[in-house]
């Protein structure tokens, strides 16, 4: 197959890398929530045979980290910029600012770094962001790469891959972002766009986590979900794209055994010894169907002198694994300190961390909760449908595997003339 490039350049400088000019059409596909357990059990019910065939034929694919903490915006952003949040600026979902207003972290003007994508797009290259969620689709659009959401899809224009919208182009209405065949849409744009307009330079394409929020691995539903992944997998490798697989962050279990949240509230622990104090969910966004904005980390606001006692409190609490000032927390998880709290708090693995009992009585968090945020859903699947060469392994020999290197494997470790 021809190359799907126009660039007369052949690398790109982002952040701090070179990166090779895609010389295939090139797919990077992040999985929301995917705990490695997810493709173990799929794989093992027979569910993924051209997974397994990818795999038995020396696919590359390792145990990765996301970053901390493990929450959709800083991993996808860290994805496509190559660069952990201290570089990029993206630290949770949602944040407090230092005037004290608590918002998304969705715009533009958030971002300290540029895109890949971008990059790639200014060059020439053909490039196509899909999201399943809106929430993400400005921060994967920036330097005007093309870009659209599952849940826009009636509304967003799929220019310059085609005319009309992007349901159009796929020929079907959307799924709602709550069916478990949301981001299953949102491969089936990406292969309508091929469709229509030829191999694409550098495509990326984005999940939302609510079968995995709502289903452990193995069960019908996700295997279900695994197994039309698959199949659209295939139809991938079919039209020439070199592939590659990862996550933003795992998931796992939050609830006691009769389904209740198994729900640590700050505030609360803190007003019963006596500490004022204000907790922040960076999990928090629109999607509270999902998780009710409970996950595995927070942010604590204190003032000074409440500090050193605070800490003891909630490391002394069962269920919380870590504490640290904002200024650890920047070092220990590649932060901003300009953006991080006055305390940083990780739970353990089926323990989530909320504000208030009064504070999330106004939503009831969801039963059989599952979510993410914490250490334990850091590992994640990091999947290339063909191995590396060994020039590039060799040059990246004792990096630690993260899901932000996908697009350097790829572009430099898998391309026919790729610089080593």
């Amino acid at each position: 197959m021809s190359s799907p490039v126009s660039s007369t350049v052949s690398a790109v400088t982002v952040n701090g890398t070179v990166y090779s000019i895609p010389s295939r059409p090139t797919v990077v596909v992040t999985i929301d929530g995917c705990a490695v357990d997810y493709l173990t059990a799929a794989l093992n019910a027979g569910r993924m045979p051209n997974l397994r065939a990818l795999l038995d034929g020396g696919a590359f694919f390792v145990d990765a980290l996301s970053e901390m903490p493990s929450f959709t915006n800083p991993n996808n952003v860290s994805i496509v910029t190559g660069v952990p949040p201290v570089q990029h600026g993206i630290i949770g979902n949602y944040y407090r600012d230092r005037d004290g207003r608590e918002r998304q972290l969705t715009e533009v003007s958030d971002l300290r770094v540029t895109t890949i994508h971008a990059a790639l797009h200014q060059v020439g290259v053909p490039v196509f962001v899909v999201t399943a969620k809106e929430k993400l689709r400005r921060l994967l659009g920036i330097g005007g790469v093309p870009t659209v959401s599952v849940e826009q899809a009636a509304s967003n224009l799929i220019s310059p891959f085609g005319d009309g919208t992007a349901s159009e182009l796929v020929g079907r209405p959307a799924p709602h972002i709550y069916d478990w065949d949301a981001s299953i849409y949102a491969l089936d744009i990406g292969l309508a766009a091929h469709r229509q307009a030829g191999p694409i330079g550098l495509l990326y394409i984005s999940f939302t986590d609510y079968v995995q929020h709502r289903e452990p691995p193995g069960s019908p539903l996700a295997n279900q979900f695994y197994a039309a992944f698959d199949d659209r997998l295939a139809q991938y490798l079919d039209a020439g794209y070199v592939v590659g697989i990862t996550a933003d962050h795992g998931m796992n279990s939050k609830h006691h055994p009769d389904g209740a949240p198994r729900v640590l509230m700050l505030e609360d622990i803190l007003r019963d010894a006596g500490i004022p104090g204000h907790a922040v969910l960076p999990i928090t966004d629109p999607y509270t169907a999902h998780h009710g904005a409970l996950g595995s980390f927070a942010w604590l606001y204190t003032e000074p002198v409440h500090r050193e006692r605070a800490i003891e409190l909630l490391g002394n609490t069962a269920g919380i694994t870590e504490v640290y000032t904002g200024s650890e927390a920047a070092t220990a998880f590649e932060l901003p300190s300009d953006l991080t709290g006055d305390i940083a708090i990780a739970a353990d693995r089926h323990t989530v961390l909320g504000r208030s009992s009064a504070f999330h009585r106004q939503a009831e968090p969801p039963r059989h909760l599952r979510s993410h945020g914490g250490r334990y859903e850091q590992l994640i699947p990091l999947i290339v449908s063909e191995k590396p060469s060994d020039a590039y392994l060799h040059s990246r020999r004792g990096r630690p595997h993260r899901n932000r290197y996908i697009h350097d494997i790829l572009l430099n470790g898998c391309q026919s003339g790729a610089r080593q």
